[in-house]
């Protein structure tokens, strides 16, 4: 029997997840908070849902939360307002998913961590210090507190891949800061590849890093980035200000995912983003 998953925010990633679920035969609901996009996600295969659970305006169709596997992929936008109320939305989402949906995977970002100097792995008590960190730290704790649901935990790194090309970034700026600090990435293809491996796995119940384990300086990778993309290479301050080391140790050994990308000077080299 074919599983349903459920996917809450298509975005970037969250669309390119549901299109990879549907090519190894799962049932995919899609929702998005823009009715015009609703056509794009059927035309792609997925069951389309206008979803919302922006306050006031909390609209959904009860339907889309039938389904073996819930994913939350929709993290804090910037504004100070959103990101105060985002554990608000994280709770009101588990309110309309109790006892329809078995297990929950939720994208969170190794930004729960803070930049504490030191390498950082599940095991340390994450310590935000940024808005959007510390709502992400109030809605994981929602998350696995819950009852009636099974969650996994996925911390990701900085997002690159097709439409977030690194070169960007930083391409002609001068001077940025703490250009010695190690970067902590992961492609879109690993993304879309340690959670189809979750699901497939039934791997609910834990936290994981996802982060490629190699961490070159942020100076080095972001200028061969821009002179890759044909742009402006930047300039760094050559000093080691503030950091973090994610280590992803657990999502290769305990849920034995096996990274396709390994070394981003490799990766550079092949000038594929």
């Amino acid at each position: 029997m074919q599983k349903t998953i459920s996917i809450l925010g298509c975005g970037w990633y969250g669309l390119a997840l549901a299109k990879h679920l549907l090519a190894n035969g799962y049932n995919v609901k899609g929702s998005t908070t823009s009715a015009n996009k609703l056509p794009t996600l059927q035309t792609e295969g997925i069951e389309p849902y206008l979803v919302s659970f922006n306050e006031p305006s909390i609209n959904y169709n009860p339907a889309f939360f039938n389904s073996h596997t819930l994913v939350i992929c929709i993290p804090p936008k910037r504004s100070s307002a959103e990101q105060a109320s985002f554990p608000d939305k994280i709770a009101e989402i588990c309110k309309a998913a109790d006892n329809s949906v078995k297990n929950i995977l939720f994208i969170s970002s190794t930004s729960v961590y803070g930049d504490r100097n030191t390498e950082l792995s599940e095991t340390d008590e994450p310590d935000p210090d940024t808005p959007s960190g510390k709502a992400m730290k109030q809605a994981e704790t929602i998350l696995k507190n819950h009852p009636s649901f099974k969650t996994t935990i996925l911390r990701f790194g900085g997002l690159i891949g097709p439409g977030r090309d690194p070169g960007k970034f930083f391409a002609g700026k001068i001077n940025s800061p703490n250009g010695q600090s190690p970067i902590n990435l992961i492609h879109l293809t690993d993304c879309v590849g340690i959670s189809t491996h979750i699901i497939e796995t039934e791997s609910f119940g834990y936290t994981f890093n996802a982060c490629t384990a190699h961490h070159p300086e942020k100076q080095a990778f972001y200028t061969q980035a821009a002179i890759n993309s044909g742009l402006v290479p930047p300039t760094f301050i050559n000093e080691l200000t503030s950091w973090k080391i994610i280590n992803s140790n657990q999502s290769s050994t305990v849920l034995k995912y096996n990274y396709q990308i390994t070394n981003w000077v490799q990766w550079l080299q092949k000038g594929k983003f």
